[in-house]
């Protein structure tokens, strides 16, 4: 079964990328569909086998690397951890590649799209489910293989290229830091499974190394870098700026990969490797500080973007900077939980919002969009909840884990707490003012789009509306269930499968604050839905005199620009990069000293000589006796004073 849950979906994968020509789109999808919602099924029966039961497993399937002191078997670790991260990437995949099936239905290359999602969820399978640090990498690498690809899939658009290329470019650093964490995990435990390691940690807790004759703590060096890869992965602040241009892909992707998968995998790792972070204080502060700020940066860029895909994409940065912080307070668990919360209400924000737009002629700009309350209600509705979930409205999803999230940050009474429960405060203010504001111009505004498409505008399909019904139940019920199970008092869920010291343990400080520090996050997000509703509702010409204020003209510009990121990286940092990497690396060491010395220099010195030796061949005997008197004249004299010299 466990065996099942990984390789049906490369089945499906396999059968839609080489067979899709004699199957047919049909065929493409019934199959994909079918083997990944079988997987979801048999995900089911692991939770309750594992998380519920009690019942890890762990599978060794045979040898994969083995010289000397490095050996590496295929094998896969089903923990609480693996199979809640199971339920979440099988269930909003297999609601993705039914939803799929009519959004791309009338795309001619559907069999290949379908076969780029199941190849996703089989490497996002192999990240999660791993045993050992390398393997995790293969499915690390694969999930960004995929990404790149289905970002790509419209590959004759330019928009679609140039953000394939920024997503793959921008997370290969982070990849870079990774591998640099996996090397050093090897050379400092001999070992990169991770039994051995997570055993071996406390016995290396003050252990040092020497790197540019600065002493350095192992520990946190190989926090401090897998943090880097999750930096890259999970679109944290500086390497975030990729996210948001990934929405070129098909709206399906969006939903997959750039809100409920893909992204979350820098924080699983980060669970994952919780041991290692319990010992590395310093970076945990790191991670606390920079998953705060990135919440807050990315929920002010969210206020004024047009485009309803980016919107979302920048909650979604926005929101994993409140799951960083989580874990960088040692609740990996309440950061695991808003992993999966998130995944239901984010999903069906892209979902929806990809119903908008394929009722709306592919038109993507908020501001030509309004009225469509009225011909898409059920859109209205699903997206509705799917906002008030995302700014933690109480007794829905999110709000069970955002608001604990701020609470542990004031319970931790330290400097880093409360900067990120300030910060995060002020974000949750930001995501209910813009989520109101994209309800507003999609569907509650005097509509400013063009008659043909307006009357041309329906409501989805049943293939395209049940996967919204389903994700929103998720959206309103899932925080509620699993509320106790996950980060109740008491709860024996997570077994071995995340570790937190004695002192970090701060579930029970949380529960012991005053009421009106609990209630300011709530009363922030109310207020700035209710400012929304209100400015635009009432005062939207006052809003249009403030922006072109000189003021608010260099207000919007700044935030709609996103802080100038992409400014800031492309004029500042990759312009100086290629012009060192030109005139420094490229002419003066590889054109200079690598061809002097190297394969160009060599010949360049074999034909000079050769070309200087032909001309002794004259053809005069005479010369020749010459030659041949004076080299014996040297020979003999050799001969002679060589014991002279030697």
């Amino acid at each position: 079964m466990y065996l099942l849950i990984i390789f049906l979906p490369l089945f499906g994968a396999i059968s839609a990328g080489f067979f899709g020509y004699y199957i047919g789109y049909k065929g493409s999808s019934l199959i994909t569909t079918i083997c990944v919602g079988l997987t979801f099924l048999l995900s089911c029966l692991a939770f309750y086998e594992v998380g519920l039961a009690g019942s890890p497993c762990y599978i060794s399937l045979f040898p994969w690397i083995n010289i000397e002191i490095f050996n590496i078997s295929w094998g896969f670790m089903f923990d609480s951890l693996t199979v809640v991260m199971l339920i979440v990437v099988t269930c909003v995949s297999t609601l993705v590649h039914l939803y799929s099936t009519e959004y791309m239905g009338h795309d001619p290359h559907l069999s290949r799209f379908m076969s780029y999602l199941s190849l996703f969820t089989f490497f996002m399978l192999i990240l999660v489910t791993a045993d050992n640090i390398v393997q995790m990498f293969i499915g690390w690498e694969g999930v960004g293989l995929c990404s790149y690809l289905l970002i790509n899939f419209w590959y004759g658009r330019l928009q679609a290229n140039k953000a394939a290329l920024k997503a793959m470019i921008i997370n290969r650093i982070g990849d870079f830091s990774l591998v640099l964490s996996i090397l050093l995990i090897f050379y400092t435990f001999n070992a990169v499974d991770y039994a051995t390691i997570f055993a071996l940690t406390p016995a290396f807790f003050n252990n040092t190394f020497f790197l540019l004759n600065y002493e350095l703590n192992v520990l946190n060096i190989i926090g401090l870098l897998i943090f880097i890869g999750a930096v890259g992965k999970s679109a944290q602040i500086g390497l975030h700026t990729w996210l948001p241009d990934a929405m070129e892909g098909p709206t399906p992707v969006s939903a997959l990969i750039h809100a409920a998968t893909m992204v979350t995998a820098g924080v699983f790792l980060i669970a994952r490797c919780s041991p290692l972070f319990e010992y590395s204080s310093n970076v945990l502060i790191l991670i606390t500080i920079l998953g705060s700020i990135t919440a807050f940066i990315a929920s002010t860029i969210g206020l004024l973007q047009n485009d309803l895909k980016k919107v979302i994409a920048y909650s979604t940065c926005s929101q994993l900077g409140y799951m960083m912080f989580a874990c960088g307070m040692s609740n990996y668990t309440v950061g695991i939980f808003h992993l999966a919360n998130h995944a239901f209400f984010k999903a069906l924000l892209f979902l929806s919002a990809g119903s908008v737009i394929h009722a709306m002629s592919d038109e993507q700009d908020m501001r030509r969009m309004g009225g469509l309350i009225q011909i898409l209600p059920f859109t209205y509705a699903m997206m509705l909840i799917g906002s008030l979930s995302l700014m933690g409205f109480p007794f829905l999803t999110g709000f069970y884990s955002k608001d604990i999230i701020l609470e542990l940050a004031y319970a931790n009474y330290s400097l880093n707490g409360h900067f990120a429960y300030w910060l995060g405060t002020i974000a949750a203010f930001f995501t209910a003012f813009y989520s109101i504001r994209l309800l507003y111009l999609t569907f509650l505004n005097e509509t400013n789009s063009y008659k043909k498409i307006i009357k041309n505008s329906h409501e989805s399909p049943i293939l395209m509306t049940l996967p919204l019904f389903i994700l929103c139940l998720g959206s309103i019920f899932y925080g509620y269930i699993n509320k106790d199970l996950f980060i109740g008092l008491g709860t024996h869920f997570w077994g071995n499968a995340i570790f937190v010291l004695p002192k970090n343990l701060l579930v029970i400080d949380s529960e012991f604050l005053p009421y009106n520090i609990k209630l300011i996050p709530v009363i922030f997000s109310i207020f700035g839905a209710s400012l929304a509703y209100i400015l635009y509702k009432y005062f939207n010409y006052y809003l249009f005199n403030l922006k072109v204020t000189n003021f608010g003209y260099k207000l919007y510009i700044f935030l709609n620009k996103k802080w100038f990121f992409d400014k800031i990286n492309n004029e500042y940092i990759a312009q100086n990069l290629l012009y060192t990497g030109y005139n420094i690396t490229y002419k003066n060491f590889d054109k200079g000293i690598v061809e002097f010395l190297g394969p160009e220099g060599l010949s360049l010195f074999i034909y000079n000589q050769s070309s200087y030796y032909n001309k002794l061949q004259s053809g005069f005997i005479y010369h020749y006796a010459f030659i041949i008197i004076i080299s014996l004249i040297f020979f003999i004299i050799f001969v002679g004073l060589f014991e002279f010299f030697f």
